[in-house]
């Protein structure tokens, strides 16, 4: 039985909406929650608290007259009657509050994460930091591993080349013609064998009305219905909601709705590192500008206390439900970008409550519709509220009378139902208050015309069909019949990529502010199609990649044998306990994840560009042998499948009882992240051997379900797209953690690695759908990104978010509610723009495109900035320099020399006080890195699952490869080969280093391009001389331990060579 049925008359179909059977919760002794920011919804500081301003006066008299006057901006009609015209002086002894721009000077700890901008104004503290993870002995010994993966053309083929160029054409998960997100990860939907099972969650499913087998969502915008106190808001933009619990200026218990405009946003101090900027901005919270309540609710605990309960939980939709002794008074469907919010009642007798205070409350007269009665509220902050009534009183329909909403007003912020009412309460807000009046009467049109029909869900589609994705939204709706189409808002990264249908019903004078994503803009229909170009992601492989010349596998002679020679070091270096097994032996998924894909790396590098097979045969073994131990589940804390959640986790909070252990992953922090290192290591081993693939295909897979099941309702086991965010184009790092400012994201670099992992693991495993949806999503990503992140001067960012903040050129930490200029971990300017930078992969300058870097790197980091950078951070920038001054990080990182044993830190114990980069990027949770001990259980005594062609690596660890000593694979001198620019032929091609002037003629660049097509001439010579390598400026403690000096010399190897192409089209 649902709450709704059906409305008693007929223009009203009110659908069945959700099953209210309650499901008991899963109950932990002990429960963990995120520490919020000091929550200010408390005492007033700029009024001052009196009778007449408490929100329980019901004493005030009624003023009724008839309006006679209207304007364009839609406040008074000619059909209107004033039923309360209060003199907002009354109100307060004092002046009402003031919108202020700035806020109050605060006191800052580190991490500086600005605290939640609040309402009424109160002076407050950043977070601190959460303690590094405990190091214990986990409680759940792993089993066997048996796989069973799906078969493919790929992996079903072991004489399969790999591939780096092409996309895949069918197979396993083909969608082709299809709907993208109708395709499941694999068809084998069992989990793998290592994986034991948790009953249940440090975290309960609080309120949750959900069968306890299905996946619940953790890192999605209604989390904080579920969590904690329950009381924390909820973000659909552009309208927030809160339940009050009887707190705040309102005093109410019912749902609180509110919307700030730009002008109302607080920002804090200037940045300290000095770009002028200010460091964070962000709304009020806890505002309560019109509450929904119901009588029996407001009588609050006295009746058997107030519940909230959710269902229907849901990717970008649920129902929230508010229940007092035990029935159900309010129910609420909540969806992102809904335009009205709507308030279902069943014979209860509404109150609506106001924390802001009214000036105003009128009452449309005549019919509307049919049923259908609307109020004008305008709030003593000069918003304008539209309210909507559709249904009546019980007594009044049973009479054969349409009856219809009416309002006793009580006072200054309260007015209760004269009668039982049954049908929907709506609440949209007009456009202007601080922005001009610009807007408003559309938006009262527009309104009028939705009302009655309600938003209730999302259900997302998609396709590619050569170079252009596309992805649709349907919307899902009841009420009244369906000639009324929905009013639903866009954000600006919708806007720009609609369709030419879907541009055609937006609204575009009808706009209101969002908190963090600029102005959101009416759109009128159920259905939007959005659209994207894929043919670069679709161009990416394993090798570097530039948008101008694609993938790259081509250099010098002389620059092979050097990069050959510090990969041999890298790859195989075992002095000093640096070797690879020791590197990625991690008690942490995100530091193993990261020393794995450092090797990956090295390996394409190797295999793809170096061209050095051997070498490549010894350090895939050895990486093999590296990531088993975490695919047999062998590493210090094992995962575990969460049956309370419905996820893949971490045991260590299990184990330790720190929910902050390996940076949240128990908790759901970060799995993007930290499963996105794992995946892009696959992948390069499945590229490299596809016998591999078909070996460790579940465990793989497994990892993908996790982070991006396309389809709940097809893979029961996990919730679809567990960090990505479809509406927003991006993901949430932050998972079952309460919050007072929304979902937060950190590290938007390893957000876009994600997703370039699971489009490579796609491609190595020719799973089609998987593929498409992936590039898709990275298309839409880099839009999303370049619109809320990145601020160059031609980036949509640096229009969207407010001018004091672009300046920063990057967000630091991304919230629903505020952007912080800041790190979890400090706020250093190389860990701030930093944390936006790494990993440096093939994906990174379609992203990060060359003019952003520029900006950035001239702002911070030129002059020797970056020289003054302490740690892997120093690396991390250059990595990052490299994508437009190739050369000048060649001599830079040539400059540390052939390593001697290993390098980089793997993210162990890092050499110095600062932190590598990486070691606590976006957990959401503030938490602060540690020192972490490379500990864990012994490594498997087999080499590998799959045979190889005869390797001279007989035991892992066994092989060693002394500075001094020249192995199979390194060049026929002994002595440190010369340093060469990668961009100057050696005398392999037919000419000398350092002996051919550069090209004077259009014909003899055309010779060269001619020759390079041909394969005749390697590398074009373009300078004269050979720049010496800056010595001392740079070691290998300046690299991140998720990076490779390899890598980067391969990197700028490549990209000197794309910049003469570039030169010799001229």
């Amino acid at each position: 039985m649902s709450f709704l049925q059906s409305f008693p008359f007929s223009p009203f179909a009110i659908q069945q909406a959700v099953s209210l059977a309650i499901i008991p919760e899963s109950i932990r002794a002990k429960r963990h929650y995120y520490p919020l920011a000091p929550d200010w919804r408390g005492s007033l500081t700029q009024k001052e608290s009196t009778p007449e301003s408490s929100g329980a006066d019901a004493g005030a008299s009624t003023n009724v007259r008839a309006a006679t006057t209207s304007d364009d901006a839609g406040n008074l009609s000619a059909r209107d009657t004033v039923i309360s015209d209060i003199n907002p002086d009354e109100l307060y002894k004092t002046a009402p509050r003031p919108i202020s721009k700035t806020s109050p000077k605060m006191a800052v700890t580190t991490p500086m994460v600005a605290p939640s901008p609040s309402n009424p104004f109160a002076p407050y503290r950043g977070t601190g930091s959460k303690p590094s993870p405990a190091s214990s002995q986990s409680s759940h010994p792993p089993k066997a591993y048996n796989q069973q993966p799906p078969q493919n053309k790929r992996n079903s083929n072991s004489n399969s080349k790999p591939s780096d160029d092409y996309p895949p054409s069918g197979g396993a998960g083909s969608a082709t013609g299809g709907d993208l997100f109708s395709t499941p990860i694999t068809s084998d939907l069992s989990l793998p064998a290592c994986l034991q099972t948790q009953p249940d969650h440090p975290v309960p499913r609080k309120g949750i009305k959900q069968s306890q087998g299905g996946a619940i969502p953790t890192n999605k915008f209604h989390a904080n219905f579920f969590l904690g106190s329950q009381s924390s808001t909820v973000w659909t933009h552009p309208y927030s909601l809160q339940w009050p619990k009887g707190q705040g200026d309102s005093g109410a218990w019912g749902l609180a709705v509110s919307h700030a405009d730009a002008s109302q946003r607080f920002f804090g101090d200037q940045d300290p590192n000095g770009n002028g900027a200010v460091r964070w901005f962000g709304s009020p919270v806890g505002r309560a500008d019109v509450v929904l309540s119901e009588e029996e609710l407001e009588k609050g605990n006295s009746t058997g206390g107030v519940e909230l309960t959710t269902q229907d939980v849901k990717e970008r939709s649920v129902r929230m439900q508010l229940s007092s002794g035990g029935d159900v008074r309010l129910e609420a469907p909540v969806v992102q970008g809904m335009g009205m919010v709507t308030a279902l009642y069943k014979q209860g007798t509404p109150v609506i409550k106001s924390g802001m205070g009214w000036s105003m409350v009128t009452k449309a007269m005549g019919v509307m519709k049919p049923g259908v009665v609307k109020y004008r509220l305008v709030l003593n902050d000069g918003a304008t509220w539209l309210l909507y009534a559709t249904g009546g009183d019980v007594s009044a329909i049973k009479r054969g009378e349409l009856g219809g909403l009416d309002l006793d007003v009580q006072g200054k912020n309260t007015a209760v139902a004269k009668g039982s009412f049954t049908g929907m309460l709506q609440l949209a807000k007009l456009p202007g208050g601080g922005n001009g009046t610009e807007g408003v009467a559309d938006a009262e049109k527009l309104f009028d015309a939705a009302c009655g029909t309600y938003a209730t869900g999302v259900e997302l589609s998609g396709s590619v069909d050569g170079q252009k994705g596309r992805y649709t939204f349907h919307f899902q709706k009841e009420g009244l019949a369906s000639n009324s189409s929905l009013v639903m808002f866009a954000l600006p990264h919708h806007q720009a990529s609609f369709s030419s249908e879907t541009a055609a019903k937006m609204a575009s004078s009808v706009k209101l502010d969002t908190t963090t994503k600029g102005a959101a803009v009416a759109v009128v229909g159920d259905e939007w199609t959005m659209e994207e170009d894929v043919s670069k992601p679709m161009s990416m492989g394993f090798v570097p990649w530039t948008p101008e010349a694609g993938s790259v596998k081509t250099i010098s002679d002389s620059a092979k044998e050097y990069i050959k020679t510090v990969a041999q070091q890298e790859l195989l270096g075992t002095l000093q306990g640096q070797g690879m097994l020791n590197q990625t032996d991690q008690p942490s998924m995100y530091y193993g994840g990261k020393a794995l894909a450092k090797f990956a790396a090295i390996l394409v590098a190797v295999n793809d560009v170096l061209g050095d097979t051997d070498l490549g045969k010894k350090g895939l073994e050895q990486l093999k042998v590296a990531f088993a131990r975490y695919a047999e589940n062998q590493q210090k804390y094992p995962l575990v499948y969460d049956q309370g959640w419905g996820g893949i986790v971490s045991s260590a909070s299990y184990t330790t009882g720190d929910s902050g252990s390996d940076f949240g992953n128990t908790y759901y922090n970060d799995h993007h992240f930290h499963y996105g290192y794992f995946i892009y290591t696959g992948a390069v081993l499945a590229h490299l051997d596809p016998e591999w693939a078909s070996s460790n295909a579940q465990y793989v897979n497994a990892l993908v379900r996790d982070v991006a099941n396309p389809s709940a309702s097809l893979d029961p086991h996990f919730p679809a797209f567990r960090t990505f965010d479809w509406y927003h184009g991006h993901s949430w790092a932050h998972g079952l953690y309460e919050s007072s400012d929304g979902k937060d994201q950190e590290s938007s670099s390893e957000d876009s690695m994600h997703v370039y992992a699971l489009m490579m693991w796609a491609q190595a495993t020719n799973n089609q759908a998987l593929y498409q949806r992936s590039a898709l999503q990275l298309s839409l990503l880099r839009r999303s990104l370049n619109s809320y992140y990145l601020y160059s001067s031609s980036n949509p960012g640096s229009q969207i978010q407010p001018k004091e903040f672009t300046p920063n050129k990057v967000a630091g930490i991304l919230f629903e509610n505020k952007v912080d200029h800041v790190t979890f971990f400090g706020n250093k300017k190389e860990y701030i723009q930093g944390i936006h930078m790494l990993p440096l992969l093939p994906h990174t300058m379609f992203i990060r495109d060359k003019e952003f870097v520029k900006e950035e790197w001239e702002q911070y980091f030129a002059g020797g900035g970056a020289d003054q950078t302490e740690g892997g951070w120093k690396g991390v920038l250059y990595g990052n320099y490299a994508t437009i001054d190739p050369k000048g990080a060649w001599e830079i990182f040539a400059g540390a020399g052939v390593p001697s044993g290993g390098v980089g830190d793997g993210g162990s114990q890092p050499a110095d006080p600062v932190p590598a980069p990486g070691n606590g990027t976006g957990t959401g949770n503030g938490t602060a890195p540690g020192t972490v001990e490379p500990t864990g259980t012994p490594l498997p005594t087999t080499t590998s699952t799959t045979s190889l062609p005869t390797s001279t690596v007989s035991t892992p660890g066994l092989t060693t490869l002394t500075p001094t000593t020249t192995a199979t694979a390194t060049p026929t001198s002994t002595s440190e080969p010369t340093i060469p620019v990668p961009g100057v032929p050696d005398s392999g091609n037919g000419t000398t280093n350092g002996t051919v002037s550069a090209m004077t003629s259009k014909m003899a660049r055309r010779t060269i391009r001619r020759a390079l097509e041909k394969g005749k001439m390697k590398v074009p010579s373009v300078r004269a001389s050979v720049p010496k390598a800056k010595r001392g400026g740079f070691s290998a403690e300046n690299l991140d331990g998720g990076a490779s000096l390899t890598w980067y010399l391969t990197w700028c190897a490549e990209q000197l060579l794309v910049d003469f192409e570039s030169a010799s089209t001229e």
